[in-house]
This record gives structure tokens, sequence and C-alpha cells, in this order.
């Protein structure tokens, strides 16, 4: 499949009034009464008034992440200047305030090909914070489209932003260090954002290898017979409807000499009609980001690879179509899981536990410093906390603030959520050994307690429900495009890392 390129991204030190470049952003803020301020350093004070006068001629108020256009001259060579409100000028605007505001200025200058941002950077992680924002704002997903094309304006293709003095070597390697993790984060989104019918399970697995073809990443791919001699009954029962049989793939990156080993589990339901237990009609087109876990899976696999980190890391996506047929798992059924344990189905639409019980199983044999899986689960996840936040539950509390603090630290909400130990006598079935599916209320939480039936004692687990930040179905906002968001790559790099470091 052909994938969304990232834009280009370089560090200068020109003076942003002979920028040769279409489109010269500058940082502007509150003033007294209706004026602005421009922020933006290497711009004489003559050309910061006249700036300044011109944008708020336009209404311009230097608000956090709005966005004014004038034209150009006046002794500045970019065609268009444009005004970017990073809030008050005397309180620092946190990292994602920033992110967001680029991001919008990134979406707007859409048809534009050349952008230089000229923005105050404190220190180089708010070069960073800046170069990834603009980064992950030039996108947009274009691959399934044919006589429209011509009519959408093409997302921005080189960005530079513009440094007091010439780039330092560790800047630049900064920089390219966060392409690539922009690189990844748009892999993501190109995954989640494909058609249903050229994504089936097969297709994702081989989606898993290529991503990770110039990388020095085992990839091991099982299909439907090995599958059953695996004994993997979650992942067989969840595919067995489908004429798109299940696949279940395996990225092992270990690079010589590391001492962390991190497992990343991620649910690739490639489309979820829910089975027998249909689901409404209405925006079931949007189940084909069923996926959108495994895909975050493959993104952070590969990011982590790019970056070298002195990690091992195990990537397992575990896939499969959950269709009606005549062939589909019933409600009543009786399942064997990898590692014998049987779970009564009471739902066909509480299938991606299912999948995810097979491959966390996998996963602990290889005993992982920490395993950390990561789904679309539960509709309650939305309920709960919104489309822009994840629900994150474990077995290991300081994991889990682990993972919330470096969620938080790359810039993703993810927000703490228990797993009451009352909540498994909901599960108790009159058949098997366990239920797929307990009580209504407290959702996110029960499926959670699900899954960590499949964890062996002593395995530090943490589990990840991005229901809703992987997918946003309404209007873009910052860096965010509408449909596939690419959660929780950035996440799970960050993770990475700081095990590498000794940190996590």
């Amino acid at each position: 499949m052909t994938h969304t390129p990232t834009a280009k991204l370089s560090l200068a030190d020109t003076k942003p009034a002979a920028a040769a470049t279409d489109a010269l952003v500058v940082a502007i803020a509150p003033g007294r009464g209706k004026k602005v301020e421009v922020l933006s350093p290497g711009l004489t004070s003559a050309a910061r008034a006249r700036l300044a006068e011109a944008l708020a001629g336009l209404g311009a108020r230097g608000t956090s992440g709005e966005v004014t256009r004038i034209p150009g001259g006046s002794g500045i060579k970019a065609s268009v200047v444009v005004g970017l409100g990073l809030g008050d000028a005397s309180k620092q605007a946190d990292p994602e305030s920033v992110r967001r505001a680029v991001g919008n200025a990134v979406r707007d200058l859409e048809g534009t090909r050349r952008v230089t941002l000229a923005l105050p950077l404190a220190d180089d992680e708010a070069l960073l914070t800046v170069s990834l924002a603009g980064l992950l704002a030039a996108y947009d997903f274009v691959a399934f489209r044919h006589a429209s094309t011509k009519d959408r304006k093409t997302p921005v293709r080189s960005i530079t932003v513009l440094l007091p003095s010439p780039p330092t070597p560790e800047q630049k390697r900064a920089v390219r260090q966060v392409a690539a993790v922009a690189a990844s984060v748009n892999l993501t989104r190109d995954l989640v954002n494909t058609p249903p019918n050229a994504l089936p399970p097969a297709a994702l697995a081989n989606a898993a290898a290529a991503a990770v073809a110039d990388l020095p990443v085992q990839v091991t791919i099982w299909d439907e017979l090995d599958l059953v001699r695996e004994g993997c009954g979650g992942i067989l029962a969840v595919g067995q409807g489908s004429a798109n049989p299940p696949r279940l793939a395996k990225l092992e990156y270990a690079p010589e000499g590391a001492r962390a080993h991190l497992a990343l589990v991620g649910k690739g339901i490639t489309f979820d009609t829910g089975g027998i237990s249909l689901k409404p009609p209405l925006n079931m087109h949007e189940m084909k980001s069923d996926m959108a876990g495994a895909a975050a899976v493959i993104g952070a696999v590969r990011a982590i690879a790019e970056l070298e980190l002195p990690i091992r890391v195990t990537g397992w996506v575990p896939s499969a179509e959950n269709m009606p047929s005549g062939t589909a798992q019933r409600p009543g059924d009786v399942i064997r899981m990898y590692g014998g344990k049987t779970v009564e189905v009471l739902n066909t639409d509480a299938e991606g536990r299912l999948i995810l019980a097979d491959a966390l199983g996998l996963a602990a044999e290889d005993k992982p410093d920490l395993i950390i899986d990561v789904a679309t689960l539960t509709g309650a996840a939305v309920v709960a906390l919104g489309l822009r936040t994840a629900g994150v539950m474990g077995n290991d509390d300081d994991a889990r603030t682990a993972v919330c603090a470096a969620a938080d630290a790359a810039g993703e909400a993810m927000w703490p959520m228990p797993l009451p130990e009352d909540l498994r006598k909901g599960l108790n079935s009159r058949t098997a050994d366990i239920a797929n599916i307990g009580d209504r209320n407290g959702g996110m939480l029960s499926a959670g307690v699900f899954l960590l039936e499949f964890i062996p004692a002593g395995q530090s687990w943490v589990h990840v429900d991005i229901a809703g930040p992987s997918f946003n179905p309404k209007h873009a906002y910052g860096y965010t495009p509408r449909g596939a968001t690419g959660s929780a790559v950035r996440t799970f790099v960050q993770v990475a890392a700081e095990m590498a470091q000794g940190e996590g």
C-alpha cells in the first residue's frame, strides 16, 4: 500500500524577513487593549510593529491557537505572513498547547508548499515540540481518491524552523529523531484509515512486515493453520465467520546489549460488525478503525528500531475480521484459549479481548519486563473519558503510573483507571472458566479484569483502551486530523526510551 509522505523538516538561522518561503509564521500574544504583540525573534522592532498593527487590524487577538493571515511585503520576503496566537506572553504555554497552536497554523496553510516557523524557542525541547506538531499537522489521506484528488489542497510539504544561531549537530540529530516518530505516527494513521476491503488480516500482517523491512526487526507470521497448531482459540473463534482468515504477526527488535524487554500487544480487528451480536448500522463504517491498537504497535516498533533505542521490543499483532455468517461463533459457544483456559462467549461483539488474550499468553512466555496491550476495546471507555483520553489499567501501579507519565511527556492524554476485584465475579460462567462479558456498569474496567486472567502472576502488565482517541470522527483540530490519529505511538516510544535508560 502507498503511505502518506511526511513533510520535509529543516533548520536554519536565516532572519525571518529574509526567509525564502511561501508563508512565514510569526508568534503573537495579546497586547494592551485591542493590540497584539509580535514575539518572534529576529525581526526588527519596526517590522514587529508593522506586523502587529496589520494583524490587529484584521481582528487578531493573540489567543492560543488563533491563526490570522496577512500579505507579505514591507521588507518581508515571504508571500504570506501568518500570525499564530500563543496566548498570554507572561505565562509559559504548556507544550501541548503549543503543539496544537502550531498544528492549527500548518493545517490552515494547506495548499502552501513551503512554510517557515519563526517562533520563540526557549530551549531544544521547545524546538522538538514545534517540529513534531508541524510534521503531524501536514497530513492528509488520499490513497483511495481519484477524481476528487484535484479538488483537495495538498498538505504542507516543507517546514523550516528558524533558530537564532546555526543549528548544532545535536539539534539536527534530535530533529531527525522527531521526524522518524512523526513518520511512524503517519504510518499508523494510514493503516487505520485504509478501507477494510483493502486491509483484511493477511494484508495487515503483511503491512506489519513491510513497515520494518528495512530495519533489524525479525518478523514471524502465523496463518490459520499455525494458529490451530498453537492452540490460539480466541483468534480463531473471532475470525471463523469471515472469508478472510485470521493472522498473528510477531515483530522482534533485539539490539545487541539490550537489557530491558518491552512487549507490545495490539488489537487488530480489521473490521468489526459485532458478529452474530450485530452492531447497529449507524457509523459502522468507522469500525475499520478497530485495528488501531495493532497499527499503533506496528508504528511504535518501527520508530523504536529506526531510533536504534537500546531495548528489546517484541510487538504482537493478532488480527481477525469479525463477521456474521453460517460459520461465525455464536453467543453461548465455549472456546479454548491459548494456555487452555476456556471462555464462554456471551456476546460476539466483545471479541477484541479474545484475540488479545491469546497474544498476551504468548507474550508472557518471554517474561518481558513489561507487557503493554493497546486496544479500541470498549465503548464504555468513550462514555467515561470522551474521545480524546485513553484509559490506563494494569496489575502494577508503578508501571501504570509510568505509562501515564510517558504519555504526558509525549503529549498524549491518558488517565489511570482501577481494576476493581469485585468486577471479577460478574465474569463468572456457568459452563466455562470465565465469560467474555460481565456487568454493563464499568464495562471498560471489567474488560481489563478479563484480560488480567491471562497474565501470569508476577508479570507486570498495563492495558490501554484507546477507543476514544484513536479515531477522530469530527473536525480536525490542532495537529490532529479527521479520521485516524495515530494514538499511543508517541507514548510507546517514550516508554521504550525511558526503559532503555533504566527509568521505566
